[in-house]
């Protein structure tokens, strides 16, 4: 085996920061918030301004941080493979190519979901959004039946258009959710086959 070695390297905070804070909001808008809940809506939100400063920061942050430094290539993932065919272990300072393209894939599933879940939920729930369009429902209900008529007509569009979002939704959710499994299969390999350095340079603690 030929090991290409490189002095140990370590994710910067933001990277770190926004890896976990992503992650854990992932998990708890997928088994602990209530789909369409106000906790749900409010943890999607906080996804997308961590996602959002992380994709700033792979324009303004560090070299090994930057799109620049990781952008997908099917041509240098196939060396890459070809690599650990042969058993060759070469240290990146950034993502490996392999670990660059799900990085990305996992990224368009998020904007995805974070995109699809805006358009459906609307303005964020804040206190008495409830009541008031609760009350408004009752002050449009006195109007003239006709008007109730081409509300219910207006209605009909909108949910046909809410399904096929919720549809999007959910598939890019499921679709996530196997990225990630593949993505800690990876790592578990990775770390396997290059030693525990892997996760160390993302580790949430200090060194």
């Amino acid at each position: 085996m030929i090991d290409h070695a490189a002095p140990g390297r370590r994710w910067d905070p933001i990277v770190r920061i926004t890896h976990w804070t992503i992650a854990i909001a992932v998990l708890a808008n997928a088994i602990v918030t209530e789909e369409g809940a106000a906790a749900h809506i409010w943890v999607g939100y906080g996804l997308a301004a961590i996602l959002g400063l992380r994709l700033l920061w792979g324009i303004v942050g560090p070299a090994e941080a930057r799109f620049s430094a990781f952008w997908p290539s099917p041509r240098k993932a196939l060396a890459h493979v070809r690599d650990i065919r042969a058993g060759n272990v070469t240290r990146h300072a950034s993502h490996n190519p392999l670990g660059a393209m799900m990085v990305f894939a996992i990224w368009g599933c998020l904007l995805t979901i974070i995109a699809t879940g805006i358009t459906l939920a609307g303005p964020v729930p804040w206190a008495g959004t409830e009541y008031q369009q609760e009350q408004h429902s009752v002050s449009a209900g006195h109007g003239r039946q006709s008007k109730v008529e081409e509300v219910e007509e207006g209605e009909e569009g909108e949910e046909g258009e809410e399904g096929m979002l919720g549809e999007i939704h959910e598939t890019a959710a499921n679709l996530l959710y196997l990225l990630i499994l593949l993505h800690l299969a990876g790592v578990v390999f990775e770390t396997r086959r290059s030693g525990k350095q892997v996760v160390m340079a993302m580790s949430p603690l200090g060194r």
